[in-house]
């Protein structure tokens, strides 16, 4: 898959492609729809398919301080995209005077001159423009312009509308299972491996303490069960991956501060991840995040935990 960043990354020579339009971020039930329909358009065209998104999300720069919580990193976003069929990935850079241009200037520039799009696959609740002052029927009006088809998809319901903010929220109360159910696929939270206290270590449960970027969408403090794998190719290990009980929290036992993102690799005291680029996979929530008025308490408690983790990833 081609990817771009900006439309200047675009060949010169690209012909007629099929595209499609959004932030796309967590790849979710109702983003496979909207790109499977995109994939299906081209594929019966002869033509590529194309994904334009952007970054940094259109809200920080509309509303700066407002970034939403990512769910997929832009590396996580192209591969599951590639996945689906999708030909190239154009990242667009979202500046404030990239959202000043009118429906009609985006389309021109961004589809028309550059992408030569036969057609346009959005979401029904779809906006673009100054102001958000384009929706899919500007976009039809457009097409019949610029000789391209839009197509508005209706969104994904299962008992409510599938979306980035609804996966959001129920990360924020810990529902990771509601959470996986709307992605397709379990929430992962991705990072590099740093060296932490080794509290875990010297309990008999070595963690892998993981450093995920800013805006992260992490779940809410808990214990969970999932995995832990390797995606730095360049590692000893790449690719594989361990069923783990997660931590999220302070460490309260232990009076700690620092919000942490632990795992815990099942059975597995060998692993040197230190530097390592890991995915962390969350299947399903355990506990509350705990004090406990012991070591021995909390030793116990962890074994209890591991055995449950263990049952829900086996």
């Amino acid at each position: 898959m081609q990817s771009w960043h900006g439309l200047g990354d675009v060949p010169e020579d690209w012909g007629r492609s099929v595209v499609t339009i959004g932030v796309f971020d967590g790849v979710h039930l109702g983003h496979q729809r909207m790109v499977t329909q995109t994939v299906g358009m081209a594929r019966e065209l002869g033509l590529p398919a194309v994904v334009v998104t952007f970054d940094p999300h259109p809200d920080e720069v509309v509303r700066p301080g407002t970034h939403p919580l990512r769910l997929t990193t832009l590396h996580r976003q192209a591969e599951l995209l590639a996945a689906l069929g999708v030909d190239a990935v154009c990242v667009l850079p979202f500046t404030l005077e990239f959202s000043r241009m009118s429906p009609d200037e985006f389309v021109q520039t961004a589809l028309v001159d550059r992408l030569h799009a036969a057609g346009v696959v959005v979401g029904e609740n779809f906006r673009f423009g100054h102001k958000a002052s384009g929706d899919v029927e500007t976009l039809r009006t457009l097409g019949e312009k610029y000789d391209f088809v839009a197509v508005g998809v209706p969104l994904v319901s299962d008992g409510g509308t599938i979306s980035s903010t609804f996966i959001r929220e129920r990360l924020t109360a810990g529902d990771v299972a509601s959470a996986a159910a709307a992605l397709g696929r379990p929430h992962r939270v991705e990072g590099v491996v740093v060296r932490g206290h080794q509290r875990g270590r010297a309990l008999g449960f070595p963690t892998a303490n993981v450093e995920s970027p800013p805006f992260t969408a992490i779940p809410a403090e808990g214990v969970y069960a999932g995995w832990l794998q390797c995606v730095e190719a360049s590692s000893e290990p790449a690719g594989q991956r361990w069923p783990a009980a997660i931590s999220i929290g302070t460490n309260p036992t232990f009076d700690g501060v620092e919000r942490t993102v632990e795992a815990y690799a099942l059975d597995r005291d060998d692993l040197d991840l230190y530097g390592v680029h890991v995915a962390v996979d969350f299947a399903e929530r355990l506990r509350d995040t705990l004090r406990f008025d012991s070591v021995e308490a909390l030793i116990e408690q962890m074994h209890r935990d591991v055995a449950r983790a263990r049952e829900v990833t086996a």
